[in-house]
């Protein structure tokens, strides 16, 4: 199932409401499977000051280095350009757009957790992305 015309790359949009854990797990993970089939943006409603630091390190577990994106807030052009927003935990903060395709991923917050603790969140984020990448033909 695809939701983007042929010969263009889709893109995905992962919305939470700090930017700096769930959703920049998923965009790493993105990044990482997706390559450059696939365009990345990632943004809170509030977003912290700084990246989660169990986040990042359970992220460079996985070979992938987060350590250097940060927080941002979303604009509605991105969503309005987004092929797909996922969110994550931003309740009703998160715009809807009528004929965007969303997805709301009940991932944990892994917000003031040790890295033992984020893992197993990281892992779930890692099979999301996975099974998303397939909704967009890119695996």
């Amino acid at each position: 199932m695809t939701d983007h015309p042929p010969d263009t790359v889709p893109s995905v949009l992962f919305l939470c409401v700090h930017n700096a854990g769930r959703s920049q797990m998923a965009a790493g993970w993105a990044r990482h499977l997706g390559g450059e089939s696939l365009e990345v943006r990632s943004g809170g409603s509030e977003p912290a000051d700084s990246i989660n630091p169990s986040a990042v390190a359970a992220m460079a577990e996985s070979g992938i280095d987060i350590k250097s994106q940060s927080p941002s807030r979303w604009t509605d052009g991105e969503i309005l350009e987004a092929t797909v927003v996922i969110t994550m935990g931003c309740g009703d903060t998160c715009p809807i757009y009528p004929g965007k395709r969303y997805e709301d991923w009940p991932v944990p917050d892994p917000a003031g957790q040790s890295v033992e603790d984020v893992r197993p969140i990281r892992d779930e984020i890692e099979g999301r992305v996975r099974r998303l990448l397939e909704s967009l033909d890119i695996a």
